[in-house]
C-alpha cells in the first residue's frame, strides 16, 4: 500500500511556488528565478551560435529603440540583450534573464514600429509573466503524472491502451490549451505594455491581419494548436483595446524609425 501511494506523495510535494499571473490566473512554478535566468542565457548563447546575426546599424538601432521603449515600463529584468537574426522566419522571442531575438523575416509583416512593438511586447510578457517557468513546471508535473499512472496500471491487462489514451488526453486537454492560455495572456498584457509605452494599440490588430494574410490559410485548427487562431486574437485584441484607459489609446510620437 505504501508503495502505491508513494508516487502520489512525490507528485504532491512538487506542487509548490503557487503564484498568480498578471491577469490573476493561478500558476505553479517549480523553478527558481536563478534557474530560469541560467536556462535563458544558455539558450540565447546557443541560438547566437547557430543563427546569423544581423549587424546593420540602422536596423539594430530601430529594433533596440523599440525594445528600450517597452522595457522602460518593465520592472524585471532591467538590462535586456537584443539581437537581430538574419532569417526568413516571421518570428521573435524573449527568454528569461532579459534576452530578445528578432528575425528579419518578421519585419516584412510587422511593417510599422507599433506593429513590431506588439510582437516584442507580447514576447517580453512571456518573460515577465514567467510563462517559461510555468510551462517547464507543467511539463514536469505531467511527466510525473504519467509515471504515476504507469506504476498504478502495471498489473492491468489494458495498461498500454490506457496509457495511450491518457497521453492523448493530456496533450489535447492540458498541454495545448495551456499554451493557448499563455499566448492570449501575452497578447492582452503585451497590448497594455505597448500602449503604456506610447505605441498605437490599434496596430496590434493590423499586425495580426498581416499575419493572417502572410500565412495563406496554413494555420492549423485552433483545437490542435498551442496558439489562438488569427481571428480569435484579432477579436480579443479589439475587445481589450476598447477597455484600455483613454490615455493609453492616445499614442505618442516616438523616435523609433527605420
Amino acid at each position: 500500500m505504501f508503495k502505491q501511494i508513494l508516487p502520489l506523495v512525490v507528485l504532491s510535494s512538487l506542487v509548490v511556488g503557487c503564484t498568480a499571473s498578471p491577469t490573476g490566473r493561478n500558476q505553479v512554478l517549480l523553478y527558481s528565478s536563478g534557474d530560469m535566468t541560467q536556462l535563458g542565457a544558455q539558450s540565447f548563447d546557443q541560438i547566437k551560435q547557430q543563427e546569423k546575426i544581423n549587424t546593420d546599424p540602422k536596423l539594430n538601432n530601430y529594433v533596440q529603440c523599440i525594445a528600450d521603449t517597452l522595457t522602460h515600463y518593465v520592472d524585471q529584468p532591467t538590462n535586456w540583450d537584443v539581437v537581430i537574426f538574419d532569417s526568413p522566419q516571421v518570428n521573435a522571442f524573449a527568454l528569461p534573464g532579459g534576452h530578445i531575438g528578432v528575425y528579419t523575416g518578421l519585419l516584412k509583416v510587422a511593417k510599422t514600429p507599433s506593429q513590431l512593438a506588439a510582437v516584442m511586447g507580447h514576447e517580453i510578457v512571456h518573460v515577465t509573466a514567467k510563462h517559461s517557468n510555468e510551462r517547464l513546471s507543467q511539463s514536469k508535473i505531467t511527466n510525473l503524472g504519467l509515471q504515476v499512472s504507469d506504476y498504478a496500471l502495471q498489473n492491468q491487462a489494458y495498461k498500454e491502451t490506457a496509457m495511450q489514451a491518457l497521453g492523448l488526453g493530456l496533450q489535447y486537454g492540458v498541454v495545448l490549451p495551456y499554451g493557448r492560455t499563455q499566448e492570449s495572456e501575452a497578447d492582452i498584457v503585451g497590448l497594455e505594455l505597448m500602449a503604456k509605452a506610447g505605441f498605437d494599440p490599434e496596430e496590434s490588430v493590423a499586425l495580426w491581419q498581416n499575419m493572417a494574410a502572410a500565412s495563406n490559410g496554413k494555420q492549423p485548427p485552433e483545437l490542435l494548436s498551442t496558439h489562438p487562431s488569427h481571428d480569435t486574437r484579432i477579436k480579443d485584441l479589439r475587445k481589450a483595446i476598447a477597455k484600455l484607459p483613454a490615455e493609453y489609446r492616445q499614442h505618442k510620437e516616438l523616435s523609433c524609425q527605420y
